[in-house]
């Protein structure tokens, strides 16, 4: 006989090892994980992104309209400082112009990205025309507080020197002149160089945001075809570790089954472990069989009847899978009447005919052994416990021949107590539940059966 590590050896050379097969499923599964939890990690980054670009285009729009918002509102100061000359709308121009600098705010804000060089310079080129713009607002001021004899005013406007001619005008004079100065059309015409170089810049802007969705829109999409093709391999490396799992591993443990019930070898395929185990297997069960065909006939079977006896059903017993098995207890009714009336010859006669009537009804795979008198235990192998409808048809079947007195025989008829074996409960519990089952057949008036039942 060859070695276990010889075995073990032919069988790496038959098959793939489970242990190889579980190996490959954890780095797999690990694999997999890892990758997927990146594309995760990638896209959430990507669109992280993607968000603060939208973010930043926001920005961009909101920092290009202060500043024309700004330009404005400062506009809208002066024209009224030049109209009513209150001094409260000199005041709020100059703290927009130098304090709250919304327009120099819009600058910086375009100048944090280098990809906004073509806007910033559209918006350098607006607020440029702004502050150029300032100097004639400036002029306006100067003959405003000079009409109204302003003493305390910005040093801007203090710096502002007013022509001959206008030095001269009376301070109504003064206030018109200051009037026309920023409503006139050379001053809309500045106003409209500022608002073409805002439009230039927004143009500019829209321009390189939609360039940036697009490119970002791309590269989500480019990540998300690969995750999806990602998935797909994912899903077909699933299916095919199922596959080789159930081919190795499960198909051959469940035709192993089947061949087992049906008291027959199992085949070697699958895995080297399970070909291993099954060549065992198969080895025990060749030396099981053996053993049964030299066990010598007489010292395993009832002389009289054919029937197993206790020796045959002791061995029997011992190697029996309780859990899918019933045990039926059998006892011939009234049967010392018969030897009483018709002697033991006829007895005997029809302890024979019991046999071959319980034979002939049961499976082959069966047996039916003799424990002494007209006492028979019948082993149902390989059976389950819902199998309650069939044994009934054959205890009746069975009672219907023992009655029939063609054969010249006499009539009579079997008490029988059923029970279904189970994994946890030991051979002696099983036989004694069987026992009281088949007197609970008598105590009914015997010519049945009783199933056990807790």
């Amino acid at each position: 006989m060859k070695s276990l590590n010889e075995e073990k050896d032919k069988d790496k050379d038959k098959g793939i090892s489970l242990r190889t097969i579980y190996r490959c499923l954890v780095v797999g599964a690990i694999l997999m994980a890892a990758v997927m939890i990146f594309f995760t990690f990638h896209l959430s980054t990507g669109s992280s992104h993607l968000a603060e670009i939208s973010e930043q285009q926001i920005q961009f729009r909101k920092a290009t309209r202060d500043l024309m918002d700004a330009s404005d509102y400062l506009t809208e100061k002066v024209q009224r400082f030049t109209i009513y000359g209150n001094r409260r709308f000199l005041d709020e121009y100059f703290t927009e112009a130098f304090k709250n600098k919304r327009r120099e705010e819009a600058i910086n804000t375009l100048s944090k990205d280098e990809k906004a060089g073509e806007a910033l310079a559209k918006l350098k080129k607006a607020m440029d025309a702004s502050v150029k713009l300032m100097n004639r607002e400036y002029y306006a001021m100067r003959l405003v507080v000079e009409a109204k004899g302003y003493t305390d005013y910005p040093e801007q406007v203090q710096a502002v020197v007013l022509s001959d001619a206008d030095k001269a005008l009376s301070p109504e004079g003064k206030m018109d002149r200051a009037v026309d100065m920023v409503h006139d059309n050379e001053y809309y015409a500045q106003k409209e160089v500022i608002r073409t170089n805002m439009r230039a810049s927004l143009d500019e802007l829209e321009k390189m945001n939609y360039q940036e969705d697009q490119k970002s829109l791309t590269d989500l999409q480019n990540e998300m075809n690969v995750v999806r093709i990602f998935i797909l391999i994912q899903t077909l490396a699933i299916f095919f570790m199922v596959w080789l799992t159930s081919r190795l591993g499960i198909h051959p443990v469940l035709n192993a089954v089947e061949e087992i019930k049906e008291d027959k070898p199992i085949p070697e395929i699958g895995a080297n472990e399970f070909r291993y185990l099954a060549r065992t297997y198969n080895k025990m069960y060749e030396v099981y069989k053996s053993s049964l065909e030299r066990l010598n006939f007489k010292a395993s079977h009832d002389e009289l009847t054919g029937a197993y006896n206790r020796a045959g059903y002791d061995l029997l017993i011992s190697s029996l899978d309780l859990n899918s098995s019933y045990i039926v207890m059998i006892d011939v009714d009234n049967f010392k009447t018969i030897n009483d009336t018709h002697g033991h010859e006829m007895g005997d006669k029809v302890l024979v005919k019991v046999v071959n009537v319980l034979k002939s009804n049961f499976r082959s795979d069966d047996y039916v052994c003799r424990m002494g008198g007209d006492e028979f235990v019948v082993l149902v192998v390989h059976a389950t416990s819902m199998q309650h409808h069939l044994l009934e048809t054959k205890i009746d079947q069975i009672n219907n021949e023992l009655e029939d007195t063609s054969d010249g025989l006499p009539s009579t008829s079997i008490s029988a107590g059923i029970v279904h074996g189970d994994a946890e409960s030991s051979i002696e519990t099983i036989l004694s539940r069987a026992d009281e089952a088949l007197y609970e057949t008598k105590r009914k008036g015997r010519r049945g059966y009783t199933f056990y039942n807790e």
